[in-house]
């Protein structure tokens, strides 16, 4: 009945706004009727959907590449959904995972929440809501995966990019805008040996600087302000000869 009921409402887009064409979602469903409806629903969305029928199947999916999405609906309530429901969540931390489910037992739906899902919707569902709470997870996920490329931690230091912010142990470090440059273009080049010269062309924009002691003193800086101990760095390395090289 359920199904039935949902078919006659895909014969059109929900929604004027389309994704991506590579973007993929991750179907996993069990039952057949329901599997031609979601594939049908999403794939009129602009989704390249990838619809499987059981948990061996949406799992070795998975391993062949992480997708923007997945919809798992359960076959029964128990441990066998939650137990996947845990392996994807722990197989691609951050991948949005909707499930859908015939029961709407709170026990459940909190249980299924803490072991990983990001959200919960109950069959019989509507088609417009699934696809809006769907592109809205997908939205937070992308920009909190932009986000943290913004972020960058070291021993117990912190360094956001975005907003050009430095914390060693939750305390603010206060640092010129070249003293974050150059850290920047250092943790971007992390473990690579950098000389004198490029640190001046890439920091300064210069291809020939009349003093490299320019870059010695900000590396001492950079050691007396991030190091715990200046005098013995761990992370602002010399390497004698050739420059400096930044280990995380």
């Amino acid at each position: 009945m359920a199904a039935t009921t949902l078919a006659t409402t895909l014969s059109t887009p929900i929604s004027g706004l389309r994704p991506a064409p590579t973007e993929r979602i991750l179907v996993i469903e069990h039952d057949a009727a329901l599997r031609k409806i979601l594939e049908r629903l999403f794939s009129l969305e602009g989704y390249v959907v990838d619809i499987v029928p059981d948990a061996a199947s949406g799992l070795e999916s998975l391993w062949q590449g992480a997708p923007a999405a997945v919809i798992l609906n359960l076959p029964r309530p128990g441990s066998s959904g939650r137990d996947l429901c845990k392996k994807i969540a722990n197989l691609v931390p951050g991948l949005p995972l909707v499930i859908l489910s015939g029961s709407s037992d709170v026990a459940d739906k909190v249980l299924l929440l803490e072991l990983g899902a990001d959200d919960y919707v109950t069959i019989p569902f509507s088609p417009r809501e699934l696809v809006a709470r769907l592109r809205a997870l997908i939205r937070r996920a992308s920009r909190s995966s932009r986000r943290g490329a913004d972020v960058y931690v070291f021993a117990d230091v912190t360094v956001d990019f975005f907003k050009t912010e430095i914390t060693r142990g939750g305390e603010k470090i206060n640092v010129t805008p070249k003293e974050f440059k150059t850290l920047e273009f250092l943790a971007k080049n992390a473990q690579r040996v950098i000389s004198r010269d490029e640190l001046l062309n890439e920091v300064w924009g210069y291809q020939h600087y009349p003093c490299t002691r320019t870059v010695d003193n900000h590396m001492l800086r950079l050691r007396q302000k991030l190091e715990s101990d200046p005098s013995k760095p761990s992370h602002f390395l010399t390497v004698y000869g050739q420059g400096y090289k930044f280990l995380p």
